[in-house]
């Protein structure tokens, strides 16, 4: 149904006369990194370059956006690894495939990738999309335990790449300080999952209460963000009750009921430092065998290790070309571990930036970071 929606949709937009403006990306990673299986001593030294080709289209009050990457690891030892077998399992959740199959060669394996295909229509009042898109939800900067949609994880390598949404959504701008907005989307078994989100600035705060329901889920949750006084703190809060039907072995499945929560704020220094701080806190924990077990999941990103964590994160701009970013993060567990990830950016000119970056884990070996190598980057990335 949707992949013939996006047709008419694509077919009806390019009828008419527009801009169109067109990109091109390149992003390269030499990556020096361990096993992502826990207490495996081995190490992998590859590359991941992603070419993604971006091309926007408006017309009046209608826009159409197509995005797609072609990806090759290279690398012999990794892409015959445990480690890539379970890269090649990751897809997204969508009626119809979004990536081609890995076509592995001796010294690595390179596919395809539909990253997002939407079009739509916008004015003063509405806004409708369809297609391939990103549903956000949330406020959190590190942690966003509402957004069961496109959850960013602050623990992978790039943590704004998630997977597209095949979905149709709609908002209303009933005011000018509130906004209602429906979305309907299709997963891989071809069930829906709805949602519906209100948000509006009352007096000195934006308010949201978002709701999720799907086969398998459902989720009621809650947002706020305001500024503090005249400090020029914005603190910030987000909450979800979840009920989910959780995989407990190959055959068996039981249904899981707990809330999830951030709160945080940011400032910004006259120096040029922004400062990032968050809490989270899960009434339930889960061990890694349950977390593996349900990879596949449409909560995966709210499945943690751990009932409490706390993060940090640091960014000073030296100068026009030189930027450092830092974020820490804490979790407490029987045995407290920690993931850092510091990197420093160059930008030559408007088209090529360099970084180099490390992703460190630390604690005890039974600990959630602590069972985990680290990973070591340099990063090149090209855009025109």
């Amino acid at each position: 149904m949707i992949k013939a929606l996006v047709f008419t949709l694509i077919l009806f937009t390019c009828k008419a006369f527009g801009a169109f403006d067109y990109t091109v990306s390149n992003t390269n990673f030499t990556l020096a990194q361990g096993s992502i299986f826990p207490n495996q001593e081995r190490d992998y030294l590859y590359n991941y370059n992603r070419l993604r080709l971006r091309g926007d289209y408006t017309q009046e009050n209608y826009f159409f956006t197509l995005i797609g990457d072609g990806v090759n690891y290279l690398g012999h030892e990794y892409v015959n690894s445990a480690s890539f077998k379970y890269v090649k399992l990751q897809k997204s959740d969508t009626p119809f495939k979004t990536m081609s199959s890995f076509n592995d060669y001796y010294e690595g394996s390179v596919y395809a990738k539909l990253y997002r295909l939407y079009g739509g229509y916008e004015d003063d009042h509405h806004r409708i999309v369809l297609g391939v898109q990103n549903i956000t939800m949330g406020v959190g900067r590190i942690w966003t335990p509402t957004n069961l949609f496109n959850p960013r994880n602050i623990y992978a390598l790039e943590p704004d790449e998630t997977f597209g949404v095949a979905a149709l959504s709609y908002t209303n701008h009933i005011s000018t300080t509130g906004d209602l907005t429906f979305v309907i989307s299709q997963k891989a078994d071809y069930r829906f999952k709805y949602a519906a989100r209100y948000k509006a600035f009352l007096d000195f705060s934006d308010l949201g209460i978002n709701l999720i329901h799907s086969d398998e889920t459902t989720m009621a949750g809650y947002e706020v963000e305001a500024n503090l006084a005249d400090t020029g703190i914005e603190v910030r809060s987000e909450g979800a009750y979840l009920q989910h039907t959780l995989k407990t072995g190959l055959n068996e499945k039981e249904e899981e009921a707990f809330f999830q929560g951030i709160i945080g704020a940011d400032y910004g220094f006259e120096n040029g430092i922004t400062l990032i701080a968050e809490l989270l806190y899960s009434s339930e924990s889960f061990s890694y065998e349950e977390i593996l077990l349900n990879y596949d999941s449409e909560i995966i990103p709210n499945l943690v290790y751990s009932k409490f964590y706390t993060a940090m994160s640091l960014a000073y701009s030296f100068n026009l070309f030189l930027d450092a970013s830092f974020v820490y993060i804490e979790s407490f567990n029987d045995s407290n571990s920690r993931f850092v990830t510091p990197t420093l950016t160059y930008t030559f000119n408007d088209y090529n930036t360099f970084s180099l970056g490390a992703m460190i884990q630390q604690g005890p070996k039974e600990s959630e970071f602590g069972m985990f190598s680290d990973t070591y980057y340099f990063r090149y990335a090209l855009s025109f």
